[in-house]
C-alpha cells in the first residue's frame, strides 16, 4: 500500500555556495508545513529576538532541528518569524502543498549575500520489500 510522502529542506546560500542544513520527510503536508514552521521559529529566535510568549514553536518533530545561522540584520529573522506566524500566509502555504506544487519560502541577508530557503513538496514513495 502506498502511502503520501512529503519531503522539506532548509537550504543556505552565500554567493556560489550552498549547503543544506537539514531535511524531513513526513507522512503528509501538515507535518511538512509544521517542520518548516518550527526551523523558521528556532532560526528566527536564534538570532536573539525571542518570539512573545504566544508565539512558541510547535512541539518536537521527529527529525531533527536545523542548527542556528548567524544574521547580520535583524530583517531576515523578523520575515522568518512573520511567515511562520502569520496565519494568512501559513494558509497560502497549506493550500500551495495541497494543489500538488513545491513550497519555497527565501529570506535574504543582504549585508553578507546569505539567502536561506524553506521548501517542501510532494516526494513519490518508496516501494517497501516484504
Amino acid at each position: 500500500m502506498k502511502r503520501a510522502a512529503y519531503a522539506a529542506e532548509v537550504t543556505l546560500s552565500v554567493g556560489q555556495r550552498h549547503a543544506c542544513l537539514g531535511t524531513a520527510t513526513v507522512r503528509n503536508r501538515r507535518l511538512v508545513l509544521l517542520w518548516l514552521r518550527r526551523q523558521a521559529l528556532r532560526l528566527a529566535n536564534a538570532h536573539g529576538n525571542p518570539a512573545p510568549p504566544d508565539n512558541d514553536p510547535p512541539p518536537p518533530t521527529t527529525t531533527a532541528d536545523v542548527p542556528p545561522v548567524l544574521f547580520h540584520s535583524s530583517d531576515a529573522p523578523q520575515t522568518l518569524r512573520h511567515w511562520a506566524t502569520t496565519g494568512q500566509l501559513q494558509d497560502d502555504a497549506i493550500r500551495t502543498l495541497e494543489a500538488g506544487f513545491p513550497l519555497h519560502f527565501t529570506v535574504l541577508d543582504p549585508a553578507v549575500g546569505l539567502s536561506l530557503t524553506l521548501a517542501g513538496w510532494h516526494t513519490t514513495p518508496r516501494h517497501r520489500h516484504p
